[in-house]
């Protein structure tokens, strides 16, 4: 492979914490509704919510934070009190203003990439939120363009790849998520990458494609030019 790539980049988790604060809400949100379910419990019931939910609020915090209302008047059976409900609206405002905090290795691999490829932000999720984030993290200029997206298929990168470079055959995604980031975009003919995180949302979770002779893993983007220098 001769010509520059064009490199896609997911957002929460792969260059700044996310999970980490929906998880700080899932806990604050147990303790609200500690009287009327299990901890364990109540997290399957917001899961199976969310779930159910993403075909009408998408995803990101605003959606969640639907789900959480939703869970907490079904397991109180429509008893919920309206001041529970109002903590669960708090907590997803504090979620939105919440200061992101980027990840090890994130702006330094920016840096180096930047003029040498074409970087791409690839990313699902509000697009307010999203767009907010992207602001805060500092990072926003290192990008020849970004993509708000509602998710994350192989249409997605075939479209993507297509309008930011030379198709699919030359790009690479990277990203957390094997389901959303790495799987689909191999689907489309690019490279894959994976950047393990710790909290990675249960929703993408998915099997490695180990087969796939486009599919790479790396311990964190202080990895990638290493890992640029042997596919190139």
């Amino acid at each position: 492979m001769t010509r520059a790539l064009t490199i896609g980049f997911d957002a929460d988790d792969t260059l700044w914490q996310n999970e980490r604060f929906f998880r700080m809400t899932e806990a604050r949100f147990a303790e609200l509704l500690g009287d009327f379910a299990d901890p364990d419990h109540l997290t399957e019931r917001l899961l199976d919510a969310e779930k159910r939910n993403l075909g009408k609020y998408g995803f990101g915090i605003k959606g969640f934070t639907l789900s959480m209302i939703e869970t907490a008047i079904e397991v109180t059976g429509g008893r919920v009190p309206a001041a529970t409900i109002q903590n669960i609206l708090d907590a997803g405002r504090e979620m939105l203003d919440h200061p992101v905090e980027t990840l090890p290795h994130a702006r330094e691999a920016l840096e180096r990439l930047v003029g040498r490829h074409r970087l791409v932000l690839i990313t699902k999720g509000d697009l307010f939120d999203q767009e907010r984030k992207l602001a805060a993290s500092g990072l926003g200029d290192w990008f020849d363009a970004v993509e708000i997206v509602s998710d994350k298929s192989r249409t997605t990168y075939e479209r993507v790849f297509a309008a930011h470079g030379d198709g699919p055959e030359h790009a690479m995604m990277i990203g957390n998520s094997l389901k959303s980031d790495v799987i689909p975009a191999i689907e489309a003919g690019s490279w894959g990458v994976f950047v393990p995180h710790d909290l990675t949302w249960s929703h993408e979770h998915a099997e490695a494609p180990e087969d796939a002779p486009r599919f790479r893993e790396i311990a964190h983007l202080g990895e990638l030019e290493e890992l640029l220098a042997e596919i190139i």
